[in-house]
């Protein structure tokens, strides 16, 4: 694979990039290294909208390329057959190359992963772990701030990846050559426990947060009491029965091959979140 290429002036359409923790990266990126972006989004121009697919042929047209992190998860029963429709009207308009963001150890994603791979598409799938971001952006963000995370693990550890690698990632498959065909399986360096993370998180900030463990039962009806979409608590259920079952307890070496050098610690996630002052409350409002 090569290590530098020609950044094409093509433009790409990066779908989740106005607020998606991936999605948002790769734009930014991309925009650093002179490359034209569409963003995918609602508010986009012109606007895309994963339910709405009349919008998707407006929003490829004229790209080349196409960064695809679907809502709200590959594993839902849906996903497959949106892939293939949104890989076709791609190829439709001479958007060759695609990467799909998919997540590690998620059966059902797996079937959208290979109708990407049977669209006729240039194609790279960018397998993620649990998302340090997680902890600081959106989902337990309000937990972390109260000083008690509560979540039905059981101690099973996950190789926590950092978002910044998965959009490094995702930009040279985007960008560079020796990408396509390629399934990159993206973790962190080391296994943590949720409880151990939480504990990075506290010595981090210089807070008292509290690791607490509870049942599937009781973590859903915690985010349902608290007014969170269905299908958010549909995703994060499915996630914590289904596919934290320690079958992604092992590291995986995706960082390394697609970027030729060692991924971001949780430990330096935790310091650098830290500095930012979010989990100090002043940014309380971003959950």
């Amino acid at each position: 694979m090569s290590t530098r290429a020609d950044v094409p002036r093509d433009l790409i359409l990066v779908t989740g990039g106005a607020t998606g923790k991936t999605g948002r990266r790769v734009a930014e990126r991309l925009r650093t290294r002179g490359v034209p972006v569409r963003v995918g989004s609602r508010s986009g121009q012109p606007p895309f909208d994963w339910d709405d697919r009349a919008t998707w042929r407006p929003a490829l047209e004229g790209t080349t390329a196409a960064y695809i992190s679907f809502f709200p998860d590959l594993g839902v029963p849906s996903a497959p057959e949106a892939i293939a429709a949104f890989a076709e009207a791609a190829l439709d308009v001479g958007s060759r190359r695609l990467v799909l963001l998919a997540g590690r150890g998620e059966e059902d994603a797996l079937r959208s992963e290979q109708a990407l791979r049977e669209s006729g598409a240039e194609w790279t799938v960018v397998r993620c772990s649990w998302f340090n971001q997680n902890f600081s952006e959106n989902f337990f963000l309000g937990p972390v701030l109260a000083g008690e995370v509560a979540l039905p693990t059981d101690g099973v550890p996950e190789p926590f990846v950092d978002v910044e690698d998965i959009a490094d990632v995702a930009v040279g498959a985007l960008t560079e050559d020796g990408h396509a065909g390629q399934v990159y399986e993206l973790t962190g360096p080391r296994l943590l426990t949720f409880a151990e993370a939480v504990g990075e998180i506290a010595r981090a900030s210089g807070r008292d947060i509290r690791y607490v463990p509870i049942t599937i039962e009781e973590f859903t009806g915690w985010l349902t009491e608290a007014g969170e979409p269905e299908e958010l608590v549909w995703l994060l259920a499915y996630l914590f029965t289904d596919v934290m079952d320690g079958r992604n307890s092992s590291l995986a070496d995706g960082v390394q091959r697609a970027l030729g050098r060692e991924p971001r610690d949780f430990a330096d996630y935790a310091r650098r979140t830290a500095a930012t002052g979010v989990w100090a409350g002043e940014l309380a409002n971003h959950r």
